[in-house]
């Protein structure tokens, strides 16, 4: 495979996910970096603009297919439902449990030919709410100056565009090479990764299954969940690996059931003789 080769598969199935843009002036600038690096796949969830207004036209300027071929959802999830890696963008250090990467750190690792892969950002004013974090795999913050840290959320995509591209010229390493070398911290997999839908199901899943059997309860549900999540998140789950777990949750849902069953039937009250 020749380099070239290499660097159109490798951002085939890359999608750039913007969380409720608020300015079409954003979005077209998003747009124009991102035909510049040779990025195509804009998603958009639940946009607070024009995003095919004047505005976001003029600061496209060449690259008004981008806007115009936009995937427009109502949900990161939705956005994220075929993705079988997602790398989330945020400038929280205290409050995410996870470490935070440098765009040259992680960004290589969404290039793998032929795997759906997402890079999120979020809101100008606020980036993205710890709920939507949970859907990300590895995250990453930009280094900056400490003395001016805000970046406008078109820059922070050209940034990591810029980035994208440049490993993407990369030459595609040797078949021998240690995988672990290549895309830090998450090992590559034989089999073929989870994708956020999957994943999602299996939470919900797994959340009603600790309910049920008082492992979790309602006040606490959704902080422990967010905890377990961020350790399957880590793991780069495979496909067979959660059809297993799924397995396994239904044989406690089928015991739970019976346990239930055999203890109403001990508690009924007996008939009159």
């Amino acid at each position: 495979m020749s380099d070239t080769t290499h660097t159109n598969n490798c951002k085939n199935h890359l999608s750039i996910v913007i969380v409720e843009p608020q300015g079409a002036l954003n979005v077209g600038a998003i747009a124009r970096v991102m035909k510049n690096m040779g990025l195509f796949r804009l998603v958009l969830v639940n946009p607070q603009c024009d995003y095919l207004g004047e505005e976001a036209q003029r600061m496209a300027v060449h690259a008004k297919d981008i806007l115009a071929q936009a995937k427009l959802v109502d949900s990161l999830a939705t956005a994220l439902a075929p993705c079988q890696r997602i790398i989330a963008t945020t400038a929280r250090e205290r409050t995410l449990r996870s470490p935070l990467e440098t765009p040259r750190q992680a960004l290589p690792w969404l290039l793998a030919p032929n795997l759906p892969s997402a890079l999120v950002f979020g809101r100008e004013d606020s980036g993205l709410s710890n709920e939507e974090l949970n859907h990300a795999h590895r995250f990453v913050k930009i280094p900056v100056d400490p003395g001016y840290s805000a970046l406008n959320l078109a820059q922070a995509v050209a940034v990591c565009a810029y980035e994208l591209h440049q490993a993407s010229l990369a030459p595609v390493p040797p078949v021998s090479a240690p995988q672990e070398a290549v895309m830090p911290p998450v090992p590559d997999q034989v089999m073929p990764l989870a994708d956020a839908a999957s994943l999602d199901r299996y939470y919900q899943h797994l959340e009603k299954t600790l309910l049920d059997i008082q492992v979790l309860y309602p006040h606490t549900a959704a902080a422990r969940m967010a905890k377990l999540k961020r350790i399957y998140q880590r793991s780069g789950l495979s496909e067979d690996e959660l059809a297993l777990l799924r397995g396994i949750l239904g044989q406690v849902d089928w015991l739970s059931q019976q346990l239930a069953a055999q203890n109403s039937h001990c508690h009924q009250p007996s008939g009159e003789l």
